[in-house]
């Protein structure tokens, strides 16, 4: 899912942040998570300035179930773009909710090491951290240059 574009600098504003937590918190109600009751949004500002959102999505067999994370980045490859500029994440835990470590993985996929990654909770960034602070030394793309074609 596609929102409208927004304009923005290389380095995403506190407009941007904002934009991106709206959008996150309110796909964060469409999520479906009838058995943990762990609702998760997500919003990702890509390049070019196109947000995409997605919800976390369970399922009675669990493997099979998708992360808001998973979700959104899902739109973006769906939207054409392969670039993660910055992404916000929302739940309503106690505590700051970070990617899960297989979201962790799906992320870098796309981002670089100084990719912002806000973690919100209902009110607002709770937490900033970059792509490398949740995922040090990471495994990537460019770890398979001259072994893949």
């Amino acid at each position: 899912m596609s929102h409208p574009i927004i304009e923005f600098s290389k380095t995403p504003s506190e407009h941007h942040v904002q934009e991106l937590f709206e959008q996150a918190k309110a796909i964060q109600a469409r999520a479906y998570a009838p058995y943990s009751h762990f609702l998760v949004g997500a919003a990702i500002l890509s390049p070019s300035g196109n947000i995409y959102v997605g919800c976390n999505v369970e399922n009675a067999a669990y493997p099979v179930g998708n992360c808001a994370e998973a979700s959104a980045i899902a739109a973006m490859i769906a939207g054409g773009e392969k670039e993660i500029l910055a992404l916000v994440t929302i739940c309503d835990s106690a505590e700051v909710g970070t990617c899960c470590g297989g979201c962790r993985q799906r992320v870098r996929e796309f981002a670089k090491s100084d990719t912002a990654i806000y973690a919100c909770g209902p009110g607002g960034v709770r937490a900033i951290f970059t792509m490398e602070q949740l995922l040090p030394t990471s495994f990537g793309p460019d770890n398979l240059v001259g072994f893949v074609s």
